[in-house]
């Protein structure tokens, strides 16, 4: 009998879930409602799939509302109605246009319109679709209306939105917070009623006992309304099912480009590389995803066509077919990677390819998707109230002053002393944490499917300027709706912009062909990179973290690096087998340790389990479990999970099967506690190959093209590190940097030879239109000859023209700044505003006599600093102070385990709660000489010698080794004073 429930995704309105919604159904004996959130239907697809649980019977629609104000609520008859309702709303949120008082004419949908709206509407004609909804208040005035005559019009609509005093006031909270308003200013028409809640159906009835053909035309409207989706395991695909015409001419094309692709790939192929595609092609067929493969070649065939770097990732990468036609670069074969992981017969979804674009050009693909197939939106998500968040809206709500505010959102109360406001913030930020705020896009998730969308949500039009459903992941793929996973990063548009600078600064030299990844893989340089810790800038093993771990390692081949991507990653490292692992690579004898089974299984790996694939194995030849409940253990290991019932059957199997082969106990549960410990860590191996493929990519850059390279880092926002950092590798490469140039600089960094001319971009407070108004000028009519040239051509004002003469963009001059400043004054003082347009004849500028000023290079670094946020100079040259005798960083090997002084400016730095939960910090410097020396500092020296900020240090301690990784083990630092700023003087 309930026609109009909500749920907390009515957005900063309802109060409980929809699981919460179908328990308050059962517990009023209502055997049948709808849910009908507010201009939304985040929860439809999730509510009918939970109703089956609850025993309910699901109606969902849409509560159509303008603000606060309620037009009409629509039911879906069926799926058709659905879509109407969806595809109604959306026309008008796209356009973030207010919807019209009265709906239009739905084939399968039903309205019903409050009778309040009828009332003010003073309505008469109904369609035949369309009801007057009377709720229990309503029953007061109807008699003494003449809409007590529509006897077959009039249905039940007691809306549902609160379940006790409780939802109420946090209804309030959230509809204050929503219009940004004091609580005790907050308007009646604003909030609903406190009567909106759900009776027992007995005493519903009751409640309309003098209109019982009221709840009888509500019974029948309801008895005709029936949606169904699959779920779960009765789930098919919704996605894009055939390419071309039919299944037939899909996988001949998919043949086909398995057998052009195949001499790039395997100039040579063997049996095996045969057989593994003859395999991978029939079961691709008999699992019906052939549409998935050639969609996501088509987007990246669109992709290379328009000169693009992509990297296939995910799971995808241990398929041979995948390979060859290029969607990934990583040889399966190589690896030995596991097709199983990808798509094995037990699987139900289609196999999972996350393809990485440049971030540049991701906007770009993704246009190309919605242009080039029918029904395509992205994916949505939740963002949802975080509790230091809520509280603060809170506090603005009920008035409280910004300092009681933020004493209870950063949890330094004492809950006692709290007064009563205080309280009710605590108690509501509780409850209204983890309320959905607003929706989102996925980071990611295209959707890309065979019916219209509005099937199965309305969409928003959110800033990324494509239609956006209104469910996540989760649902999603309940339902059988899979992402293309269409992803940006700046390590791929650092490769390209790379590739671009090489062209224009070395245009005598061939072009360079970045898909030969192979031959960079056995390039005896490149390979000494990662050796060495020297892959500063490249892509995923520019981090302390992976620098140390590839030079105790001693990494120097492709195998190498993707096992080194998998080991850093949380669970291998916390279960402790990365030292285990990193000891087995340096010491061949300490494999022999290895559990003979397990040495068998994983080889490569010296009997550790180090990728997502090493689970499959282990648990298929180690314990004995099927394909399927091997998956179950992968898919347990990952955060999407949506139960654990059956990952803790498995377990159970797991052990049971181990005891059956004959293993012991303590080896059983070795080996599962390892697996536990990998929970949401582990790296599929065809992942960590992928990334691998990138790096690789990024380092043959590094190691033949390190200026133009470094550029690239540095024009696409850096890295790991800072932009100061980045600007120390280009010098360490031979780089000359150069303050920004009012004729050699861009907006972004410029290279000219092994010249460096730095971005305006840098300069914080210059204006992005007055950098493009004097570039425009520039291209057009040619560079500027001098402060006065500059001054007639362009429109600036005095603020901006001194930001750019005090950076040094007018040095070519060679006139002193201080000099230069003074004639900008007086010659924009004495122009005053002026419109620029070409003279007649040339304008003769008076020259002023000054004084001679001092300007000298610590100067020039303190405007650097001020303008840049960083010096040009070496940092030790600013320093104040006389450095005591001091090694080296490449000197540490010499005193392991003495008490060393070295001087450091720091680089990087960050804390970690060790295991008995006391803090460390890990801090990564650069000597005098611009080489790296890392330190640890335990929890003794963390607060008493604190590091803050960027500078130089005086580092005091002892050097310790580790598998020949050599670092200083912290007693005491000091930061090192800087020479006085003389424009102070």
């Amino acid at each position: 009998m309930y026609l109009n429930c909500h749920t907390y995704y009515s957005m900063r309105f309802g109060t409980f879930s929809e699981n919460e919604l179908l328990e308050l159904a059962v517990k009023n004996e209502v055997k049948s409602l709808a849910l009908t959130d507010i201009n939304n239907t985040s929860a439809c697809l999730n509510f009918i799939r939970r109703a089956k649980v609850f025993g309910v019977r699901p109606l969902v629609g849409i509560d159509f509302r303008n603000g606060a104000n309620q037009l009409y609520v629509g039911l879906a008859k069926n799926n058709e109605g659905f879509f109407e309702l969806n595809r109604f709303l959306s026309s008008f949120s796209h356009g973030k246009k207010p919807l019209p008082e009265n709906a239009p004419e739905f084939r399968n949908a039903y309205v019903v319109y409050p009778f309040e709206q009828v009332m003010k509407l003073e309505k008469e004609h109904f369609r035949e679709n369309e009801f007057i909804g009377i709720n229990i208040e309503d029953l007061k005035r109807l008699p003494f209306t003449n809409y007590k005559e529509q006897t077959d019009r009039l249905v039940v609509q007691q809306q549902v939105t609160i379940r006790n005093k409780k939802d109420f006031n946090a209804h309030r909270l959230l509809r204050a917070i929503d219009r940004n308003t004091l609580l005790s200013k907050l308007d009646a028409s604003e909030q609903c009623s406190i009567n909106e809640r759900m009776l027992p159906m007995e005493e519903l009835q009751e409640k309309f006992e003098l209109f019982p053909h009221i709840f009888e035309n509500t019974e029948r409207l309801m008895s005709e309304c029936d949606i169904r989706f699959s779920f779960d395991g009765d789930r098919i695909s919704q996605n894009q099912s055939v390419f071309l015409d039919s299944t037939d001419a899909d996988f001949k094309l998919l043949q086909k480009l398995c057998k052009l692709g195949l001499p790039k790939r395997y100039p040579n192929p063997d049996a095996k590389v045969l057989e593994r595609i003859e395999r991978e092609l029939r079961t691709i067929k008999q699992l019906g995803f052939v549409s998935y493969f050639l969609i996501n070649h088509d987007i990246v065939q669109y992709s290379k066509n328009n000169g693009y770097v992509h990297v296939g990732r995910g799971s995808g990468a241990n398929s041979i077919v995948a390979y060859i036609i290029g969607i990934t670069d990583v040889d399966p074969i190589e690896l030995d990677l596991y097709f199983e992981r990808f798509i094995n017969p037990y699987r139900t979804s289609p196999p999972d390819f996350d393809i990485d674009f440049s971030w540049k050009e991701r906007d770009d693909v993704t246009r190309y998707i919605f242009e080039r197939y029918d029904n395509v939106a992205l994916l949505g998500t939740y963002n949802t109230f975080q509790y230091r968040a809520v509280v603060r809206e809170l506090g603005k709500v009920f008035g409280m002053p910004k300092e009681e505010i933020d004493k209870i959102s950063t949890g330094k109360y004492n809950k006692v002393e709290l007064d009563e406001l205080g309280r009710l913030v605590v108690n509501y930020g509780k409850l209204i944490h983890g309320f959905p705020n607003y929706i989102s896009v996925h980071s990611c998730g295209v959707l890309i499917l065979d019916k219209p969308i509005h099937y199965y949500s309305a969409t928003d039009l959110l800033p990324k300027g494509f239609p956006t459903v209104q469910f996540d992941m989760v649902i999603a793929e309940d339902v059988g709706i899979f992402k293309f996973d269409i992803l940006g990063q700046r390590g791929l548009a650092k490769i390209k912009d790379a590739l671009d600078i090489i062209k224009y600064n070395r245009p005598d030299l061939p072009p360079i062909d970045i898909t030969e990844v192979e031959r960079f893989k056995k390039d005896p340089k490149v390979n000494a990179l990662l050796k060495e810790g020297k892959a500063t800038g490249a892509y995923y093993v520019e981090s302390p973290a992976m620098r140390g771990l590839m030079q105790k390692l001693q990494t120097q081949d492709y195998l190498g690096l993707v096992a080194a991507s998998s080991i850093i990653r949380p669970g291998v490292s916390s279960s402790g087998m990365k030292q285990e692992f990193i000891k087995r690579q340096r010491n061949p004898e300490r494999r022999k340790q290895a559990n003979p089974i397990l040495l068998e299984i994983m080889p490569e790996t010296y009997g550790i389990m180090v990728y997502q694939e090493d689970v499959l194995k282990v648990a298929s030849r180690f314990a004995g479990l099927n394909l399927g409940e091997a998956d179950v253990l992968r898919r347990g290991m990952s955060g999407k999970y949506r139960s654990r019932a059956e990952f803790i059957a498995v377990e159970e199997k797991f052990i049971s099967n181990c005891r059956k082969k004959g293993h012991d106990d303590e080896l059983t549960f070795e080996v599962w506690n390892q697996i536990k410990s990998f929970a949401g860590y582990a790296f599929a191996k065809g992942h960590s190959a992928s990334y691998a493929v990138e790096s690789y990519q990024s380092l043959y850059l590094k190691c033949y093209y390190p200026l133009e390279f470094m550029v690239a880092v540095l024009n696409n926002g850096g890295g790991f590190y800072s932009t100061e950092h980045y600007i120390h590798e280009a010098k360490m490469c031979g780089g000359k940097v150069h303050a920004p140039c009012i004729n050699r600089s861009d907006h972004p960094n410029r290279i000219m030879g092994r010249d460096i001319f730095l971005g305006f971009g840098y300069l914080k407070n210059l204006e992005h239109y007055t950098i493009q108004r004097f570039l425009t000028e520039r291209q057009l009519n040619g560079e500027y000859k001098s402060l006065d040239d500059f001054i007639d051509r362009v429109n600036i004002s005095i603020e901006q023209l001194t930001i750019l003469i005090r950076i040094g963009a007018f040095r070519f001059t060679e006139i002193p700044k201080t000099q230069l400043l003074w004639d900008a004054i007086f010659k924009l003082n004495k122009n005053g505003n002026r419109t620029i347009q070409n003279p007649l004849f040339k304008i003769q500028h008076k020259s002023y006599k000054l004084p001679e000023f001092n300007y000298g290079k610590v100067e020039e670094s303190y405007d650097q600093m001020e303008l840049l946020g960083f010096p040009l100079c070496n940092y030790f040259d600013l320093i104040n102070e006389e450095l005591k005798k001091h090694i080296l960083a490449k000197g540490m090997k010499d005193h392991v385990h003495r008490e060393v002084l070295l001087y450091g400016k720091l680089v990087n730095t960050r804390f970690h709660k060790g295991a008995n939960g006391k803090l460390m910090r890990f801090c990564t410097f650069v000597d005098i000489k611009g080489s790296y020396f890392d330190t640890v500092h335990f929890h003794n020296t963390v607060d008493r010698y604190p590091i803050h900020g960027i500078g130089v240090y005086e580092c005091i301690g002892k050097v310790i080794e580790e598998f020949g990784f050599y670092s200083i083990e912290v007693i005491a630092t000091r930061k090192l004073a800087l020479k006085p700023d003389p424009r102070m003087n």
